[in-house]
């Protein structure tokens, strides 16, 4: 079981991935909904692994990724894209995230994802 950290401008997507990582027996320490408040959170939660929104408001997902893993280089960060966001993942992976997810989340997906990451 992994403390989570979701981050993600749609309070929709927060309570779907809430969910589908309740379900896998993970605890879910905080949530964020813009990269500045994700950065601060990651600083003030030290979570095992956050999933990272690629567009967001204030700071975008990428900028937040640089800033947490400048903080702590064993940050696990795994990011959510739209479709049609593959330039922004493979960027994503270049600036140290460990993975990625697609929307709409499939629930097993999203968990075989993040216990790749974890273990």
């Amino acid at each position: 079981m992994a403390k989570i950290l979701i981050v993600d401008d749609a309070k929709f997507m927060r309570m779907t991935l809430t969910n589908i990582l309740k379900n896998g027996n993970h605890e879910i320490v905080g949530e964020a909904e813009n990269g500045q408040e994700a950065v601060e959170k990651y600083e003030a939660l030290s979570p095992d692994l956050v999933t990272m929104d690629i567009t967001m408001p204030e700071k975008n997902g990428i900028e937040a990724l640089k800033e947490i893993k400048a903080q702590s280089e064993q940050a696990k960060v795994v990011m959510c894209s739209a479709m049609g966001q593959q330039k922004m993942v493979v960027e994503a992976i270049e600036k140290g995230a460990k993975d990625f997810i697609v929307k709409p989340f499939d629930e097993s997906r999203v968990l075989d994802a993040i216990d790749r990451v974890l273990n």
